[in-house]
């Protein structure tokens, strides 16, 4: 018979990928605390609830376009800034079968 080839040892259970509200509120939430503002101070701003907001940064809410760029532009971002954070930040991790390999 020919020989065994062996296959990388990989991980039975990677961690999956983030969902897209996950994210977004994750890098919501970051720039708010760099800045040193409160839920409420950016939820005013943005005119949406303090709930609400805390909602979307802990991922458990999708929130509309018009959400997105009401929060973004409280935090003086704009859409294109936001969405350039997220892609850096979900392409800087290790993702997919050469991922499980490493």
């Amino acid at each position: 018979m020919g020989e065994l080839i062996g296959f990388p040892q990989r991980d039975r259970h990677p961690e999956p990928e983030p969902l897209w509200r996950e994210a977004v509120g994750r890098e919501l939430r970051t720039e708010r605390t760099r800045q040193e503002r409160t839920l409420a101070d950016v939820a005013e701003h943005a005119g949406v609830s303090t709930q609400y907001l805390s909602e979307v940064e802990r991922g458990l809410k999708e929130p509309s376009s018009e959400i997105l760029g009401a929060v973004s532009g409280a935090l003086g971002l704009r859409l294109v800034d936001l969405t350039a954070r997220l892609t850096r930040s979900l392409t800087s991790r290790p993702t997919g079968p050469l991922a499980l390999a490493a």
